[in-house]
């Protein structure tokens, strides 16, 4: 198995997050500085091993995503039964914290106190207002290409009007010269 000691950072855990863990762990102990980085690569090198192995797991079974239970099945294999009530403990918790999360956020929309067949009008009433105001603007828009297009063919007009003045008056100035 290939070790991440100091090959790659981005591949370890935050060091201050595992710090406070080891100082809430052990208040009163101090610990030297190699053994914080020692605990993080430890970490960093167990949740690889747990990983990689419910990767396997999650493969075996034709799946794409890793869930609990492959990774669970995971610490079995690899010899961490022991730790399994725990495991579940956190999982659930887990769980809860999510459902109540979801829970929140419905119970925001409910909390509106407008149906949602009121909110759905509502937001095809903006949607069409939205629609309405982009049509105006391009309307606007195209309206004032016209106008430049329009002010570019009188000048053109114009400019030409003037050249064929100014020949028309240069022939008859050629004309007096030649009398």
């Amino acid at each position: 198995m290939a070790s991440f000691c100091g090959n790659d950072e981005d591949l370890t855990l935050p060091r201050a997050a595992v710090h406070k863990m080891i100082k809430e762990t052990f208040p009163n102990v101090r610990v030297a500085s190699e053994v914080r980085e020692l605990v993080v690569n430890c970490c960093t090198e167990f949740i690889h091993l747990i990983s990689s192995e419910a990767n396997e797991i999650c493969h075996e079974s034709a799946k794409k995503n890793i869930s609990p239970e492959h990774v669970m099945r995971a610490l079995e294999s690899l010899g961490f039964g022991s730790y399994m009530s725990k495991v579940k403990e956190v999982l659930q918790d887990c769980k809860t914290v999510s459902l109540k999360r979801r829970r929140k956020a419905s119970s925001r929309l409910e909390n509106l106190g407008i149906p949602e067949e009121e909110l759905l009008r509502q937001q095809q009433e903006l949607f069409s207002k939205a629609r309405q105001q982009q049509a105006e603007l391009a309307q606007r828009e195209w309206l004032q290409m016209q106008q430049a297009a329009q002010q570019a063919q009188l000048t053109a007009a114009s400019a030409s009007a003037s050249n064929q003045a100014g020949s028309s008056q240069d022939e008859d100035d050629d004309d007096d010269d030649a009398i």
